[in-house]
C-alpha cells in the first residue's frame, strides 16, 4: 500500500516537473534558479 502510494507520488512528481521545464533550456534555467536560490539562503 505505502510503496504504491510513494510510486504514485514519484509518478506525479516527475510528470509535473517535465510539464515544468520542457526543453532543455528551461532545465537549464531551472538550475540556475535553484543555484541562485541556494546562494541567497547561505548569505
Amino acid at each position: 500500500m505505502f510503496r504504491d502510494l510513494l510510486a504514485a507520488a514519484a509518478l506525479a512528481t516527475l510528470a509535473l516537473a517535465a510539464a515544468g521545464c520542457n526543453t532543455v533550456k528551461g532545465v537549464g534555467e531551472d538550475i540556475k534558479s535553484v543555484g541562485r536560490a541556494g546562494e541567497r539562503a547561505i548569505n
